[in-house]
């Protein structure tokens, strides 16, 4: 392709005219000219803002679609208002009159006193020795498994399984309430809200007990005004790269208020330790911090053992536990497995058998649920069990200290039993449940309660009331069974509703995006017209049947009604503008690529119907890849140009080879192993990279703007903004990432020792610059910056010229055929030198693969003459989900890398912590998203016709893409609502695809299309409209 454009101009124009009346016909034109000019310019801005317009329609139609399938399938439950009373027990017998809230009101009182300290992310096996081969976690805190060994009436130890999500704010509402979570309230683990229903605290409260809190500050979002005021110290719990402050600060506090001078201000004090759970996802459980901070707790457990006295009890446990990485927020076991340590100066513990007094060797051996503290805290305090409880007494707890206490346990689980009981009755007439729902839980009840009566009535055998024991337990057991089956109901309805507007969002996406007639800006003020008419007729009318039946929600009948009659309006405006709609209008893929396009898109949808192919969708999507690139290979050798065909050669097999070294970064997730080997990090059980990794952005650094150059300088493009940008900015930025990483290493390693506060500081001002050369430098520079052309002006003379006319002047514009796409790459850098910089090592390295790929792709596509297939953006699509994968992330809740929040910033701050984080975890896809607009203008001269229309087609190909991956995870999660495997692969799957279709719906127009008109209005500035 010709990249230079001539123009030859004679200085008079070829006119035989006065120099005045030629003048004046000089402005006259230049007055016409500039009329057309600012006309069309009126026009493309009011073309450009209408197209916005469009696609923030098509945004509002996946929301409502997601929204209306979310609230059908993420799970809730029914929150009771009813409180437990101390006046009020469950059970009636003679002596259960006559207690108190002083003496203990539904069971006699243990202990006056509590200390409650929750270790974030006590993981059990943290706790258990082991032999001479072991990890930095093991063997650092020993304090709770030496006196559960030595003082088995003084301490006992289990394993403490957590409800998933194990997020802190929903282990906290189990610790409390005794209630199971449900991934509606998984949504709030960041913005918790107040817990109104009945609760451990509340229970204290009302009993006049004085609580303290010191620590993680999400208690006091859950229980705002419960603490002293004067006692209690919090702490913000989001900085995981901060292993000390929380902990230093609980620590220099509880230890005066257990001295016996303060004893007297408090009843309960909780202490939240964070120190574990950041160092697990700043270094990983296998590290020396690790170590460090778990030999640190068993010092301060120590220290807290001495100075208690026999009246008050000392619980220790973790919220949850951590994977391998030190991440959590899932299913799996490592993440699900805690551990709970009870500790009393006076013998009040005991276990049921001999062969249990040594605690466990491993989380699947004797475990309790965590739901289980709350009815055995209360027991043991004298409380009542908070109403919405599901859980059953801790044995340990109550079995006594010699022989087993078979009594005093029929007791307790009775109590717990009757206030389940009371509880499963107001549930069941709250929700109108049938008496059939609880049948085989209502056939224990009965039974335990008749053998329980009997037994209370006469003296019986100990070995009777054991009998009775496992009566009550089975029952509870049976209950929480019910009541985790139930609150699996979906709302199909609503989910039914969700898909079906997802689905004609596809349908209206195909249509505009692959119609041979439909995709032209030019119809967009129809299609706009149209369907807000419709919008708001759909809306009046659902807002009538409303009216009629009142069962409805007026809300979502009205967001329905607007929804659908928008759609409608579509489907009227397209009939409004082709009046008789031939096969050319349908979305029918006419070529090869076309149909690749297709194969590659459905073949991906139908196989998240598969659990498996969920898991290893990295390695599927890395075989589409594979194929693309063959498959051009083969049509590059076909192509007649020489030069063409090398050109396509050559990028084929750099597109080839780069998927293939990407595919050597992985983060391997639960359910691969051991087929997997993770390389993301320095090892399988460390969030930090190796020694190694820190050179991959330093080699970015040094050879990403000379490649990027390489591709500017074949079109002749490298030249005015080109050389400051690429040549010194983006080297300036990647440099500048390559050395915060490089001290972000010398502060986990402490390679400078005493200066790690200065080294702290002056990597986060890096980090801040690099980020302000990104987007405000970047962007301001963008805005305002010239084509990536230069001018060059010479003179000759024709021969056929007479001797006294002037030489005619020859006017050369290098660069002239990527006018548009080398000016728009410039914003590409911007984003480049942001999304490295929040990106771990060996994830930079995948991103700097996918900005290569991404010019390969180009290249490919003009070499093939197929810039205006569908293939362009399906593969740009299918790059951005792969390189998610290779940048250290999985569809897993777990692999959310949290501490990219704070790359700039010492706390978290609002929003943009958030949006940190959100570049860190979809930054490919980000990345392709800003880099559509380039399909269609990658070397393209300045005026080619309809190019506003060509990249309003390529964005709406590429969303259509990503709207079908959304589609497709949304059905098969609904389909397969009852699988085994729905919370752990094909619901975290479904949010992923969901999160990513609304992110890069915002990001396509405010980004890209929003990008473009700049691009348009420099290029006009230059060569006109």
């Amino acid at each position: 392709m010709e990249n230079n454009a001539t123009f030859t101009t004679h200085p008079n124009g070829g006119l035989k005219n006065t120099p005045r009346r030629q003048t004046e016909e000089e402005e006259d034109k230049e007055d016409r000219i500039s009329a057309i000019n600012k006309r069309k310019k009126i026009q493309f801005q009011a073309s450009h803002t209408l197209l916005i317009a469009f696609f923030f329609w098509i945004f509002s139609l996946h929301a409502l679609g997601i929204y209306f399938f979310t609230k059908g399938f993420l799970l809730t439950r029914l929150v009771l208002d009813s409180h437990s009373k101390c006046a009020s027990s469950p059970i009636e017998f003679e002596q259960q009159g006559l207690r108190n809230s002083s003496s203990g009101c539904w069971h006699p009182k243990t202990f006056d006193k509590a200390v409650i300290i929750i270790i974030d992310a006590l993981r059990y096996d943290f706790t258990v020795p082991v032999g001479s081969e072991h990890h930095h976690y093991h063997n650092a805190l020993k304090v709770l498994y030496e006196t559960a060994v030595e003082q088995p009436h003084n301490a006992f130890l289990l394993p403490f399984i957590a409800d998933p999500p194990t997020a802190t704010l929903q282990r906290l509402k189990g610790l409390t309430t005794g209630t199971l979570p449900t991934f509606v309230e998984f949504g709030s683990n960041f913005a918790g809200t107040a817990i109104e229903e009945d609760n451990l605290l509340r229970q204290l409260r009302a009993a006049g007990k004085n609580l303290v809190h010191l620590g993680d500050d999400t208690w006091h979002s859950l229980f705002p005004g419960y603490f002293d005021d004067n006692l209690t110290h919090a702490y913000d719990s989001f900085n995981v790269w901060d292993l000390h402050t929380v902990d230093n600060g609980v620590t220099e506090h509880i230890i005066p208020l257990l001295h016996h001078e303060e004893v007297e201000k408090w009843d309960v004090i909780i202490g939240h330790y964070l120190g574990v759970d950041h160092a697990g996802h700043r270094y990983g459980p296998d590290h020396p911090a690790m170590a460090n901070k778990l030999h640190e707790m068993d010092v301060v457990l120590r220290e807290i053992i001495a100075l208690l006295d026999e009246q008050t009890l000392l619980v220790v446990m973790g919220d949850h536990g951590m994977d391998a990485k030190g991440d959590h927020g899932g299913e799996s076991d490592d993440e699900i497995e805690a551990a709970l340590w009870m500790y009393s100066k006076k013998s009040a513990f005991g276990r049921l058998n001999n062969d249990s007094i040594t605690p466990p060797n491993n989380a699947k051996e004797r475990p309790t649920a965590q739901i289980d503290l709350v009815p055995t805290l209360s027991l043991l305090l004298g409380l009542p069990i908070p109403y919405n409880n599901l859980g059953s007494p801790i044995a340990e707890a109550f079995v006594g200290t010699d022989q087993p206490d078979w009594k005093n346990l029929m007791t307790v689980n009775a109590i717990s039993s009757g206030q389940i009981s009371d509880y499963q009755r107001s549930y069941s007439l709250a929700r109108g449940l049938d008496d059939g729902v609880f049948r085989s839980s209502n056939i224990l009840r009965e039974k335990a309660f008749r053998y329980w009566f009997n037994a209370v009535a006469s003296n019986v055998l100990e070995k009777e009331f054991k009998v009775v024991f496992e009566m009550f337990t089975a029952y509870q057991k049976d209950t929480l069974r019910l009541y985790r089956s139930l609150w699996a109901r979906f709302d199909v309805t609503s989910m039914v509703e969700g898909i079906a507007i997802l689905f004609v969002a596809a349908c209206v996406l195909a249509f505009y995006a692959r119609s041979a007639a439909l995709h032209g800006v030019e119809y967009i003020p129809v299609y706009l017209l149209q369907t807000g008419k419709y919008s708001v007729a759909g809306a009046i009318l659902a807002g009538t049947v409303k009216i009629v039946d009142p069962s409805l929600v007026f809300m979502d009948s009205v967001l329905l009604g607007l929804g659908l009659g928008g759609v409608l309006g579509f489907g009227v405006a397209v009939t409004m503008t082709r009046a008789a709609l031939k096969y050319d209008d349908l979305p029918i893929p006419s070529s090869v690529w076309g149909w690749l396009s297709v194969i590659f898109t459905l073949l991906q949808a139908i196989g998240f119907a598969s659990n498996s192919y969920t898991i290893w969708e990295d390695e599927i999507l890395l075989c589409f890849l594979s194929t693309f690139g063959v498959v051009a290979l083969v049509s590059s050798f076909r192509q007649n140009s020489a030069s063409v065909r090398s050109a396509g050669i050559a990028q084929s097999v750099l597109f080839l080879v780069l998927a293939r070294i990407s595919s050597l970064s992985r983060l391997c997730r639960e359910e691969q192993m051991p087929h997997c080997k993770s390389t993301y990090y320095a090892s399988s059980n460390s969030s930090t990279s190796a020694p190694w990794q820190l050179l991959i952005p330093l080699f970015l650094a040094i050879t990403l703007p000379m490649i990027i150059k390489l591709y500017y300088v074949q079109t002749l493009s490298y030249k005015g903004p080109a050389v400051l940008w690429i040549g010194f900015t983006l080297r300036l930025g990647l440099l500048a990432t390559a050395a915060f990483w490089i001290l972000d290493a010398a502060d986990d390693n402490d390679w400078f020792g005493d200066r790690k506060s200065i080294i702290r500081a002056f990597k986060m001002i890096l980090a801040r610059l690099t980020l302000g050369l990104a987007f405000v430098a970047g962007t301001t520079y963008y805005l305002w910056a010239k084509p990536c052309v230069s001018i060059e002006v010479s003179s000759r003379r024709n021969g056929a010229d007479a001797p006294h006319d002037p030489p005619k002047k020859r006017i050369t514009v290098v660069g002239y055929m990527n006018m548009h796409g080398s000016r728009y790459f410039l914003l590409v850098c911007n984003w480049i030198i942001a999304l490295i910089l929040v990106q771990k090592p060996m994830g930079a390295g995948a991103i700097g693969a996918l900005v290569v790929q991404i010019l390969a792709l180009l290249e490919i596509a003009d070499a093939n003459n197929i810039s205006q297939s569908a293939i362009g953006p399906v593969i740009l699509g299918a790059l951005g989900s792969f390189h998610f994968f290779k940048t250290g992330h999985q569809a897993t809740l777990a692999s959310i890398q949290w501490e990219s929040a704070f790359i700039p910033l010492q706390t978290i701050i609002y929003p943009w912590s958030p949006m940190l984080v959100i570049l860190n975890s979809f930054g490919a896809q980000i990345l392709t998203t800003v880099a559509v607009p380039l399909l269609a203008t990658w070397k393209q001269p300045p005026k080619s016709r309809g190019l506003l229309g060509s990249i309003a087609k390529a964005m709406a190909t590429f969303i259509l893409y990503h709207a079908i991956i959304n589609l497709a995870t949304t059905v098969w999660a609904a389909w397969l609502r009852r699988h085994l495997m729905l919370y752990r692969i094909f619901s975290p799957r479904f949010m992923t695809g969901a999160t990513v279709l609304l992110l890069l719906d915002l990001i396509g127009i405010l980004v890209a299309i929003g990008g473009v008109r700049s691009n348009f209005i420099s290029v006009a500035e230059v060569f006109g409209w």
